[in-house]
């Protein structure tokens, strides 16, 4: 188990400095020079002052040495400065982050509790009226986009009842954007643990479990349950995954100060340090949740093993 912890921890450094090459290279597949893109709004701006911008962001190297010097910086924890306002990269992320993790981790379980039991419960009452009706709840869910489910609740919910508000960043103004992520993803899921559990119900240990006389509720949260959760579990890792870049659609929609509505500011301004800054930033994390998730298929199912 060590040993492959190791061997994903190196996989994952490596995924990251790959992701160092690839906006290292960013603010160069931008047609035009980015300087001037960056500057583009700025009417006062003179050609002297964007030659010391560029020789400012290194621009004025060739790209390994800036590669370099970019790597230089990360490893010391310095991912530059913003464009506008001058601040620090990594400080503003890190201020962001945390409120998109927040979202993030309500929609998931918002995502487990909702799509594991409908799953559940269509899986067991297979061809009745409550399967049907939880599946085509199920497709209707996986068709409508999160951006127009969230417009549906807060017309419903904030401008019709007026129960919550439009956009904020307080745990109030979480419920609405949370559950336009965690139900657009529940659908999905539901699905899965549908399918997981069909095939679970049909294994003979579970026919041999209710001859030894256990009780259905043993039968079905001991062996049914667990072992059908192995897929499920899989599928809800990278589902946050989705959800975190989902939420810089719906950070943006309820006003949600996250990562996700800081990258989209930043791509309206050109902010290129901000944006290869968000982009290192979502890969380590991504990178983190698959070891996590890797690691907690030992503790669900102790069969699997690593070598």
């Amino acid at each position: 188990m060590t040993r492959y912890f190791i061997k994903r921890l190196v996989g994952g450094l490596f995924t990251i400095w790959i992701t160092t090459i690839a906006v290292t290279l960013l603010i160069h597949l931008v047609p035009g020079d980015p300087v001037q893109i960056m500057y583009a709004q700025s009417q006062s701006t003179t050609p002297e002052q964007i030659e010391q911008i560029r020789r400012n962001l290194g621009l004025d190297r060739p790209i390994y040495e800036q590669y370099i010097m970019y790597m230089g910086r990360v490893l010391q924890g310095d991912l530059g400065t913003t464009i506008r306002g001058n601040q620090p990269v990594l400080d503003l992320l890190l201020v962001r982050l945390p409120n998109t993790l927040l979202l993030a981790v309500t929609s998931l379980i918002i995502t487990m509790v909702v799509g594991v039991t409908a799953g559940f419960f269509a899986a067991y009452k297979r061809g009745t009226w409550i399967d049907t009706t939880l599946m085509t709840g199920a497709i209707l869910g996986i068709s409508i986009p999160s951006f127009w489910l969230g417009l549906m609740l807060i017309s419903i919910f904030s401008v019709r009842l007026g129960w919550l508000p439009v956009s904020g960043t307080d745990l109030k103004n979480l419920i609405l954007p949370a559950l336009t992520l965690g139900l657009a993803n529940a659908a999905s899921v539901s699905r899965l643990t549908r399918s997981s559990m069909l095939d679970v119900l049909s294994q003979d240990y579970m026919r041999t479990a209710r001859a030894k006389g256990l009780a259905e509720t043993l039968v079905l949260s001991r062996h049914a349950f667990r072992n059908g959760m192995i897929n499920v579990v899989n599928m809800l890792g990278l589902q946050f995954t989705y959800m975190m870049g989902g939420a810089i659609v719906v950070e943006n929609v309820f006003g949600w100060n996250g990562i996700g509505r800081l990258a989209i500011q930043s791509i309206f301004q050109r902010d290129y340090p901000t944006i290869q800054g968000f982009i290192l930033i979502f890969a380590t994390v991504v990178v983190i949740v698959s070891i996590v998730l890797d690691l907690l298929y030992a503790w669900i199912d102790p069969r699997i093993t690593y070598h």
